[in-house]
């Protein structure tokens, strides 16, 4: 897995990152910051897609505690220091990657983007970040991890062992070196915003989606008729060892069934049987954080789901430092959630973080302007961390601690 990185690696002594050249395809030109590719996505993509990856469960509370909660903390930069020779470059799980944070997994982002697993990966690939395949994706694993090759897959697995040792074992024989199970998701959420906004699964042909369809031509042309022509229908390809129902077949929910079973023993057979690098992604509790590394994790994502589970669960920035008190270094911890400016990324990595993952604003760049915006959006936020770590007085992303930071809602230290 690291050969693969290190084939991309830059000869240049230089650490300023570039911004990727801009592409000829639509406003790409005018894109300035992750934020702007939302306002794209939306105007390409019928509205139940957009819907889809914009919504949360029930209220919102949880997407609206992910983005506040970087909002209550401030910096307090140091000045005269030399930062000419500052680098962004990090470690994690053994390997080294350009930059402190990668792309979040994603379900169906096939259907938002014309290929849109493969656009992700090969942007991150050769972006010099991971990248996290989703298991409720549409495009084979194996044709993933062929086109980049440092790939991590997420799986969803329900509490039945046969099913979790197919599944293990045809991601090893893939070739994917980390494996990410997600553990939230012991039931479907209450994702009312998906139903009003006219998307379900499976997908219900009607004359409201028809329509929707009409409406968009670019879509339609550029992503499903252009799908449906080389690949068919497309499929839910790796929830399991074998190929899944199609995505418009009534069978698609009881191919989710069972995740209610799940539990810590299932943890520690993936653990017996995966050999490569074991995450875990949905913990918010300490607790849970040090039963996973007892049962062999080798990090954790704290992550409430991009919002998209239990509704007014704790925002993963405010869980953060119980989490890596707790864990004293045993394992990497990561988290997502509510990330879209290189100043988030740096709050969380002082407040403990060893990596992030951003989810939505690259499926936004891919659905927009495909590989193109995913490589765009990759280079405007290795050049705000780039800036911003100038700004704050650091070289190195060594340097971070508590005190940059001060709490918007707390008195401010003299210190």
């Amino acid at each position: 897995m690291s050969e693969g990185l290190d084939r991309h690696a830059d000869p240049r002594p230089s650490e300023t990152p570039k911004i990727a050249a801009l592409s000829p395809q639509g406003d790409l030109p005018t894109i300035l910051c992750l934020g702007d590719f939302k306002a794209h996505a939306k105007r390409r993509l019928p509205r139940p897609l957009f819907g889809y990856i914009a919504g949360a469960s029930e209220t919102n509370a949880s997407l609206e505690h992910n983005s506040r909660s970087y909002r209550h903390y401030g910096f307090r930069p140091r000045i005269l220091t030399d930062v000419s020779r500052r680098k962004q470059r990090r470690s994690l799980l053994g390997i080294d990657y350009a930059a402190p944070f990668g792309i979040a997994p994603m379900g169906i982002s096939a259907l938002m983007a014309y290929r849109g697993d493969l656009v992700l990966a090969q942007a991150a690939e050769a972006g010099q970040i991971p990248m996290i395949m989703s298991g409720s994706s549409l495009i084979p694993l194996e044709d993933v991890v062929a086109a980049a090759p440092s790939a991590w897959f997420q799986a969803y697995l329900p509490g039945e062992p046969d099913r979790i040792d197919a599944l293990v074992d045809r991601v090893a024989a893939a070739g994917f070196g980390t494996l990410v199970l997600t553990v939230d998701t012991a039931t479907l959420a209450n994702r009312e915003n998906n139903i009003r906004a006219g998307f379900s699964t499976p997908l219900r042909p009607s004359l409201r989606l028809a329509w929707e369809g009409i409406s968009h031509p670019r879509w339609t042309v550029g992503t499903f008729l252009r799908t449906l022509v080389q690949h068919g229908i497309p499929h839910f390809e790796n929830s399991y060892a074998t190929r899944g129902a199609p995505i418009i077949a009534r069978s698609v929910m009881r191919d989710f069934g069972k995740r209610d079973h799940l539990n810590w023993s299932h943890l520690a057979r993936i653990r017996a049987r995966w050999s490569g690098k074991l995450v875990v992604k949905g913990v918010i509790r300490p607790d849970d954080a040090l039963k996973a590394v007892s049962c062999g994790a080798d990090g954790i994502v704290i992550s409430n789901h991009g919002g998209r589970q239990l509704d007014g669960t704790l925002a993963p920035l405010d869980a953060l430092p119980s989490v890596v008190a707790a864990l004293k270094g045993q394992a990497a911890v990561m988290i997502d959630g509510g990330i879209v400016r290189g100043t988030d990324v740096l709050k969380a990595l002082t407040l403990g973080a060893d990596f992030v993952f951003v989810g939505r604003p690259f499926l936004y760049a891919a659905s927009a302007f495909g590989r193109a915006g995913v490589n765009r959006a990759i280079s405007l936020l290795k050049e705000e961390i780039h800036r911003d770590m100038a700004l704050l007085g650091i070289d190195s992303l060594s340097d971070l601690n508590e005190s940059f930071l001060w709490r918007a809602d707390l008195p401010v230290s003299a210190d």
